[in-house]
């Protein structure tokens, strides 16, 4: 019997360098909403026991996305594998419509989806802390997808701890189109010069987190065309903030018609890109 789950996008709200670790990653500290409800930026994960493990990969983002073991669903069930010492053979079919190389955690929701999927499709039993510890080791962003909601990231990203529901602000979510190279904007950061470590201050009841993104710099750096997109979203009187480490931008805004205003006219003016109000 086939089961179905969805991944959808995440929303960095507010991301801070505080260093360099010795292990090589950066110290982070984000404040993460999973935008649970957008159908147009949610991937779809379909599986049903087989007689050996396949993927196929399908949707208006799944092209140049490779179906090996390369790819994070499968990085993911076969840590399930390892978890549970035996093979979980089953016929996959990922469905995608969150863009990649975004910043929006297209990948990592796909594998956090895995291991949900897995885990029930085959009875395995394993609690949420344990498919947490495995969400850790497949990728940073893995884990908050688990969590859900809102949530505050530590380490390198990968310790997730519930915060309180936090309003979205009307804001509007741009896609030019581009590709941006997670490790190649962390590589930069060097290059731009690291920014003062500014941790998250603590928030009063109902406050909203800083709107920050300590990696632009290095992301314009590796991609200059991303300051095309914020120079558009501040002519509409948005206020543009990096999704992680790019391509995309969101935009916030006072309330919901400047969103709609802001969005027809960048359709007019670049109709490449992708465009979604939150």
């Amino acid at each position: 019997m086939a089961l179905a789950l969805t991944a959808p996008a995440k929303l960095n709200r507010f991301l801070a360098v505080l260093g360099r670790r010795a292990d090589g990653f950066h110290e982070l500290e984000l404040v993460t909403t999973v935008l649970d409800g957008m159908q147009e930026l949610t991937d779809s994960l379909e599986g049903e026991p087989a007689t050996d493990l396949s993927i196929l990969i399908t949707g208006p983002m799944g092209q140049g996305l490779v179906a090996d073991e390369s790819n994070l669903v499968i990085k993911a069930w076969r840590l399930l594998e390892e978890a549970v010492n035996r093979p979980l053979p089953a016929t996959l079919r990922l469905h995608k419509r969150i863009p990649h190389g975004a910043g929006l955690g297209g990948g990592s929701s796909d594998a956090a989806a895995a291991l949900r999927l897995g885990n029930e499709l085959f009875h395995l039993g394993l609690p949420p802390d344990r498919l947490l510890t495995l969400a850790a080791q497949l990728g940073s962003d893995v884990p908050l997808f688990l969590l859900g909601g809102t949530s505050l990231g530590l380490g390198r990203g990968e310790r997730v701890l519930p915060l309180r529901p936090i309003p979205l602000e009307p804001m509007l979510l741009v896609h030019p189109g581009l590709h941006v190279s997670t490790p190649s904007v962390y590589g930069a950061l060097a290059q731009v010069g690291y920014p003062q470590p500014q941790p998250l201050p603590a928030l009063p009841e109902g406050a909203t987190p800083p709107w920050r993104n300590d990696l632009t710099p290095a992301a314009l750096r590796v991609c200059p065309a991303l300051a095309g997109v914020r120079d558009a979203l501040a002519a509409t009187g948005g206020e543009p903030l990096l999704c992680g480490s790019g391509s995309c931008w969101v935009a916030r805004y006072p309330a919901s018609a400047p969103v709609q205003a802001a969005q027809a006219h960048l359709r007019q003016t670049h109709p490449t890109w992708s465009c979604w109000q939150i």
